[in-house]
Order: C-alpha cells, then sequence, then structure tokens
C-alpha cells in the first residue's frame, strides 16, 4: 500500500472541537519549504491548521534544517534557521492574522561536537533573535538496526556521553538555554546520565522519547512500553528533565496509521496513546509534561483537530489546573513565553 504524504489534506475525519476554550499553546511543531520534495509547511499553513478549532494561542518552533544560511562558516549556518523563525514570529505578532503567536519560542540548532566552539554559535542565534531564542536541538536519535533510521543530525551512538560533545552542552545553562533531547527509548538511560551530569540545565525530552515499533521492534509493543516506562520513570528522578507529550503518529512509532486510506478518529487516537501519555504524567506531573503536536509530522497519520481533541480525552480526568499545565502553562513557563 502506497503510504500518504505527509502534508496530504486528511480532514475526512469530521469531528467537533472538544472544549474548544482551553488555551493551547502547541509546544513543538516546524515550518519548512522543501521544494524538491513538493512539500511546503510554513506560517500560512501552520495557520490552516491552528485555525481548524482549537484553541491555539502561541506555538514553539523546534529546528527541522530550514532556511539554514546557504554560505558563510559552516558552524554558523544553523542561525539562518533562527533568523528566518524571528521573522514568523513577528508576522504572528502583527496582529493581522489574529492573537496567535507562532514561534513565541524557538529552538534551534548548534552542533555541540564544536566543543567550547559552540558558544559562538549559540551566541549568534541570541543575537539573532534575543526575545524568541530559548535554546537547541541536536537530535540524537541512534539504533543499530538500518529499518529504523537515525536522526537527521547523523549523530555517532553514544553521542551524549561524548566528551567533546559535554563541553559544547556544558555552555547551555551557562547563557540560560534549554536542550531539546530527541533520541529512540533505548537511548533514554544515556539521556538520564547527561541530566545528572548537568543538573542546572533545563532538558526537554521529544516525542516521550521515541518508543520503537518498527524494525526489531515490530511486534513487541508490550515489552517495548515495559522498557519504556521503566526508563521515563527512572528520567524523572531528574528534576531539571520536562516532557512533550505527543509524536506517537511517526511512521517509527509503528502504529501504520499513515499507511491506512482513512486516518484514525480521536477516540482510537486517544485509546493508543493513553498508556504512554499516563504513564508520563504519573512519572513526572502535569507541572513538567506539556503537549505538542510535532506538526507537519505528524500530519502524516491525522489531522490537527483529530490529535488536540485526541490530548483532550486522554486528560479528561485532570484537574483544570493539572489539564491548563498540559496544555499550555508548562510549556509557556519553560520556553519563557512572555506574554502568552
Amino acid at each position: 500500500m502506497e503510504h500518504r504524504d505527509r502534508l496530504d489534506p486528511i480532514d475526512e475525519v469530521d469531528e467537533e472541537v472538544l472544549e474548544p476554550e482551553i488555551e493551547i499553546c502547541d509546544a513543538h511543531h516546524h515550518l519548512w519549504d522543501r521544494t524538491r520534495r513538493m512539500e511546503r509547511y510554513l506560517f500560512d499553513e501552520l495557520r490552516e491548521d491552528v485555525e481548524s478549532g482549537h484553541r491555539i494561542v502561541s506555538t514553539v518552533f523546534v529546528d527541522c534544517v530550514a532556511m539554514y544560511r546557504a554560505d558563510g562558516p559552516e558552524a554558523m549556518r544553523p542561525v539562518g534557521e533562527t533568523e528566518f523563525a524571528t521573522g514568523v514570529a513577528a508576522q504572528s505578532a502583527s496582529g493581522l492574522y489574529g492573537p496567535l503567536r507562532a514561534a513565541a519560542g524557538i529552538v534551534g540548532h548548534v552542533d555541540l561536537e564544536l566543543g567550547d566552539a559552540a558558544r559562538a554559535v549559540l551566541e549568534a542565534h541570541l543575537r539573532a533573535s534575543p526575545d524568541h531564542f530559548r535554546g537547541i536541538r541536536h537530535a540524537s536519535g541512534w539504533d543499530a538496526s538500518p529499518e529504523i533510521g537515525n536522526s537527521h543530525t547523523a549523530p555517532p551512538s553514544g553521542l551524549l556521553a561524548d566528551a567533546t560533545f559535554r563541553k559544547g552542552f556544558a555552555h547551555l545553562g551557562e547563557l540560560g538555554l534549554s536542550f531539546d533531547a530527541w533520541l529512540y527509548h533505548p537511548q533514554i538511560p544515556e539521556l538520564v546520565d547527561l541530566a545528572q551530569a548537568f543538573p542546572e540545565t533545563t532538558i526537554v525530552l521529544d516525542h516521550f522519547g521515541g518508543p520503537l515499533g518498527i524494525g526489531p521492534y515490530a511486534g513487541r509493543r508490550e515489552e517495548v512500553f515495559a522498557d519504556w516506562r521503566r526508563s521515563i520513570e527512572a528520567l524523572a528522578a531528574c528534576s531539571n528533565v520536562f516532557v512533550k507529550i505527543g509524536g506517537l503518529q511517526m511512521p517509527l512509532n509503528g502504529f501504520g496509521w499513515h499507511e491506512r486510506p482513512r486516518p484514525p478518529g480521536s477516540e482510537e487516537l486517544s485509546e493508543a496513546i493513553r498508556p504512554y501519555t499516563l504513564a508520563t504524567i504519573e512519572a513526572f506531573r502535569p507541572e513538567r509534561c506539556m503537549f505538542e503536536s510535532n506538526f507537519p509530522v505528524d500530519k502524516i497519520s491525522c489531522s490537527y483537530r483529530v490529535l488536540w481533541n485526541a490530548f483532550k480525552r486522554v486528560a479528561r480526568g485532570f484537574t483544570e489546573d493539572e489539564k491548563r499545565m498540559l496544555f499550555h502553562g508548562t510549556a509557556a513557563r519553560v520556553y519563557r513565553l512572555a506574554g502568552c
């Protein structure tokens, strides 16, 4: 069966928006224009999704190799992405497009394998966007299986323990910046070690920590869940770590929604993500958890409206204060989104 393209319209599931009054900060999305792959997801496309019914008041942009500088020193080229996202933030803040504050927080990229030289790049990001730049992501997703596919940064095995990487990492805390961690569930213990070594640096675990469900992990969901949960509970003991709840709609998670002719509705989606969501919130508590769309990556499996309906279904058992933290408060606090 052919896979649906991640940017194909998939709003066939017609649902009313649940609890439309809930304020939401989408804690993780991307923007890009990949013309060679016929993929475009810029401010207009983002607005189309966030204006589909839920009350999205702000968003956090996360690196995706978008609009890097075409020339200049290689290490400085990712600063172009921060410049680009800052332009989107200014466009959104103009008020011409409604109350949404898109890219109110920006997570860029710096190659921390530069060691101490990474500081100059971090400072360049801060100069480019002093009001929005909040931290970086250096993706470290790695698995021995060629069926998994490693992160876009082509990380080596054991990156988070590398001495030179840690020299670069040390500058984040000194500059008041955070680190978004994207890895796969067998690597979560490596993040525990990093978090313990840098207890003053804020770390945000993306996408539940990437529980894998393809390749050698296919057909082992209960075993993977048990391993993942033990690691999540160990990571929760590190008070400087926060978690993004979302990202399970990617093909690597093994649910296969992207292969279906009709995407799931929010009831089906909520049942699938419920065990991961509740286990994460139990370990970290709502004040250290935040919902994310991971769009347009997860758009390959479901629509924006359906995704946030699924989150709201799973969160029904929480108090109003807890829901405020999960949907908005934690992200706004961690990424210091003033006025959002």
